[in-house]
């Protein structure tokens, strides 16, 4: 037994340390359960990391009838906006006009749609316009004439997690990464949660309720908790390429296909130009997902039907893949199934309850969460209070959600020693949270080791001590995207000073 089960009885325990698990965790500890959340791995290990980084209502998803699903996420984006401006920014998006896929009527009601259903309010309106003479055009094979600009949203999505738990930290919740969860028992009126420890011995947690949370291992984890169930999931691969930047403006594309797929290719970390997603069913294991060679080969000949710059394979810098949990609601293709998501109570009566996760997306996961909370009200007598999160902002998102280039001016001035690009990294990775670990620095040497690219010390010991972060995967990959450009004697460098650390 870990000395926390012997003395603590949580309220509620949640598992799965993706964004609807760190939300869920956030909103429970603010509204003052005794929160605890445990992942088998690394914040955002998964799906929540392997995402298109957009916080968008999802426009392709009106020609499958999901106006109530489009409406939700529309309606979230400029409050997600407004409470991490610093991590999540508007972008517009380009959708050229093909002839022989969708007709124009139906891109020109589907955009109304877009700008009308889910209460936009900061974001500009859709605009036509004539690629011929739009600087979006410019990067274009010749052909393309007219074309649409609309509204939406890039996110980091991993920060976006990471900044979920350091606020649910906050407010008191215990955030255990590393801890798997190997059995659930019901004792004496109480979850017993047996787990792995992050050092490999076994240990133990108990709770009055259980959030399943564990996005595409739900049924497994119901599984491990003995509870029979007969409910199916769809899980979906989407694979994601990065490469050399193919454009260098600010407008980001949506792109049709003639198999009737779409994808997206965004400007990504200044020199890269990411492209995605596919949809493909995933039967496989989910640890260790990854592109296939067929779909990176998909994804550049998409991309080739396009851009004059033609690109293969080897001009993949990066590629990543993550598996969607989607709700199979029987759609015979994987890009129909529905990106909706369904929250289940069970227990009671004596039996702790579980309520279990089915789907969801990143842009809905404060909506989910909130529910997710207002239904486990009756069962926790310390939940208290009404949904606060649409309001409250994220660690280091207490600026107006226009005042991003306000903040990159001031942490300029403040350190003049910086980068301008290092800076421009800093602010949007870490908001106003940038002055705690920058402190009083008057010169880089003041931030000690300097591993590359902007990458210090300080930095470093501020995302291991306050971001859960320990390997060099954790910290490039996820906390920060700086993978991109350490060379391998960067990364052992900094795997060697880590290790050293601990």
């Amino acid at each position: 037994m870990s000395s926390e089960a012997a003395d603590i009885i949580h309220d509620l325990a949640v598992i799965g340390g993706g964004v609807n698990g760190c939300g869920i965790a956030r909103d429970a500890a603010g509204r003052g359960a005794c929160v605890l959340l445990l992942e088998k791995g690394d914040l955002a290990g998964g799906t929540s990391s392997a995402s298109t980084k957009l916080i968008h209502g999802g426009l392709r998803y009106l020609e499958h009838y999901e106006f109530g699903l489009v409406r939700e996420a529309l309606s979230e984006r400029e409050r997600l906006w407004g409470i991490a401006p610093h991590i999540i920014h508007p972008m517009r998006f380009v959708l050229p006009w093909v002839r022989g896929l969708r007709p124009r009527w139906m891109l020109r009601l589907g955009l109304f749609l877009y700008d009308h259903i889910g209460g936009r309010r900061a974001l500009p309106p859709t605009q036509s316009i004539d690629l011929r003479r739009h600087p979006a055009g410019a990067p274009l094979q010749p052909g393309f004439g007219r074309g649409y600009v609309y509204s939406d949203g890039w996110v980091d999505d991993a920060r976006l997690v990471i900044l979920n738990a350091r606020d649910a930290a906050d407010r008191g919740a215990a955030i255990r990464p590393r801890t798997e969860v190997t059995r659930l028992d019901r004792e004496g009126g109480y979850w017993t949660l047996h787990a792995r420890l992050p050092s490999g011995a076994s240990g133990s947690f108990r709770a009055r309720v259980v959030v399943n949370a564990t996005g595409p291992a739900v049924l497994d984890l119901l599984a491990r908790a003995d509870q029979p169930t007969g409910r199916h999931m769809r899980l979906v691969r989407g694979s994601h390429i990065v490469t050399p930047r193919l454009f260098v403006h600010g407008f980001a594309y949506f792109f049709q296909l003639p198999d009737g797929r779409i994808f997206f290719a965004i400007p990504y970390e200044r020199d890269f130009t990411l492209i995605g997603t596919t949809d493909s069913d995933h039967r496989g294991p989910l640890d260790h997902v990854a592109a296939s060679a067929e779909e990176v080969a998909y994804l550049c000949e998409a991309a080739n039907r396009y851009f004059a710059r033609r690109i293969t394979p080897a001009d993949v810098i990066w590629s990543y893949a993550g598996v969607r949990p989607l709700v199979d609601d029987g759609s015979g293709k994987p890009e129909a199934a529905t990106r909706g998501y369904r929250l289940e109570l069970e227990g009671g009566e004596g039996d702790p309850p579980m309520l279990s996760v089915f789907g969801g997306k990143i842009t809905t996961y404060r909506h989910l969460a909130a529910e997710a909370v207002d239904m486990m009200r009756p069962l926790i007598p310390a939940l208290t209070g009404k949904d606060w999160t649409a309001s409250a902002p994220l660690p280091g998102g207490d600026f107006p959600m226009t005042g991003l280039a306000d903040l990159l001016a001031g942490l300029s001035r403040g350190y003049p020693f910086l980068d301008p690009l290092w800076i421009d990294r800093i602010g949007r990775a870490y908001g106003t949270v940038a002055r705690q670990w920058l402190g009083g620095a008057g010169r880089l040497d003041d931030l000690g080791v300097h591993f590359g690219h902007g990458l210090t010390e300080a930095e470093v010991n501020h995302l291991v001590e306050r971001e859960w972060a320990r390997t060099a995967e954790d910290i490039l990959w996820r906390r920060t995207k700086l993978g991109l450009r350490f060379d391998a004697a960067q990364t052992e460098r900094l795997s060697r000073w880590l290790e050293e650390r601990s």
